[in-house]
């Protein structure tokens, strides 16, 4: 009697472990809602290209490719062409977006170098966007990706004007030395518009903005770290 007490238990713990994992299966599989904030100018919005063709919409659909059919994924974007900090940090008060980002990106600050704005004004706006940036990923650094400025003096408009290059370095500099200080995610792919009047298929029909081929390579370098970041694997 005892042993068929026995076998009976043992069998009853079975089943309630088979449930516990198909519980485990259930919840793991459970569709993920994914929200993506893309703050920016020109070079966010995507000036001179179609509306898929923005680097945050390109990255977007990267990213869902690796994503059940069940999940979901949203892109808001916050920027404009011909913005500087002051603009955009006044752009985000007024959307007041919410605080629940899984991904926040920031692209900035080429508008303060073209408007010949005081350096000074970048070094005090763009960590405090930063923070907004972390602010709206829920509040956590390690979901923000800062994007470096391109240099577009590598267009037909630029002409290879190397003070528009060295300028564009120092604000480059400032803001990968932030971000490195604080443990936020810096990706470069400035050398990949010093590359347009070589490859003229990098530069837009306007002469001046990034092609669509040049968001493609952005993605490229982005993709990796936003799936990390997302907890997205292949």
């Amino acid at each position: 009697m005892k042993s068929i007490f026995k076998i009976f238990s043992l069998i009853t713990i079975l089943l309630l472990i088979s449930c516990s994992n198909d519980n485990n299966d259930t919840l793991d599989s459970s569709p993920r809602n994914y929200k993506y904030l893309a703050l920016g100018d020109s070079y966010t919005i995507g000036q001179s290209v179609c509306e898929t063709c923005r680097f945050p919409v390109q990255l977007q659909d990267s990213i869902t490719k690796y994503l059940n059919e069940e999940d979901s994924f949203q892109t808001k974007i916050i920027a404009q062409t011909g913005w500087t900090t002051s603009n955009l940090k006044t752009a985000i008060a007024s959307q007041n977006p919410t605080n629940d980002y899984d991904l926040v990106t920031l692209l900035i600050g080429v508008n303060n170098q073209y408007q010949n704005q005081p350096f000074t004004v970048y070094e005090q706006e763009f960590p405090e966007l930063v923070s907004i940036a972390t602010q709206k990923a829920k509040g956590r650094k390690e979901n923000v990706i800062v994007v470096s400025i391109p240099d577009y003096a590598y267009t037909p408009f630029g002409n290879g004007n190397a003070t528009i290059s060295t300028q564009i370095d120092a604000y480059n500099a400032f803001a990968e030395s932030f971000c490195v200080s604080n443990n936020i995610t810096f990706i470069t792919i400035t050398d990949i518009t010093r590359l347009g009047l070589v490859q003229t298929n990098l530069v837009a029909n306007d002469g001046l903005h990034p092609s669509t081929v040049a968001y493609t390579k952005f993605v490229e370098r982005i993709l990796p770290k936003a799936k990390e970041k997302l907890g997205i694997t292949d």
